[in-house]
């Protein structure tokens, strides 16, 4: 089992898709990965050797922001937009959608389960 980045990636996957597992990484970025450091797409992690997932960790510690420096660098960005009481910052305060959706008919996941307001009658 191969560690990376503080994650055991599965054992049975390939390679490619075994690297999306780490927080920051896409299909996009583990294939580049993979490309810079000489190994195989298709090969499955259980397969790799110790060389190949030193190179391949090598790079990820080079070259990508992931894990938990990541988690505390969005989560500092979040707080800064809070902060300076952006529109972004308020919706992110008021636990609303932030991107533009509509919130009268969807947004349940945001806005969590539905509170019925009494006295709604004209």
């Amino acid at each position: 089992m191969a560690r990376i980045a503080g994650v055991d990636l599965p054992k049975d996957k390939r390679v490619e898709a075994a690297l999306t597992y780490i927080f920051g990484i896409g299909f996009t970025s583990s294939r580049k990965i993979l490309e810079e450091a000489g190994v195989d797409p298709s090969i499955r992690v259980n397969a790799l050797s110790d060389t190949e997932v030193a190179k391949i960790r090598s790079v990820i510690d080079n070259d990508y922001t992931v894990e938990g420096t990541l988690r505390t660098e969005v989560t500092m960005n979040i707080k800064r937009l809070m902060d300076i009481g952006c529109y972004r910052g308020l919706r992110h305060r008021r636990g609303l959608t932030v991107r533009g959706q509509r919130t009268k008919t969807n947004a349940r996941t945001r806005k969590g389960r539905k509170k019925t307001v009494a006295g709604k009658r004209k």
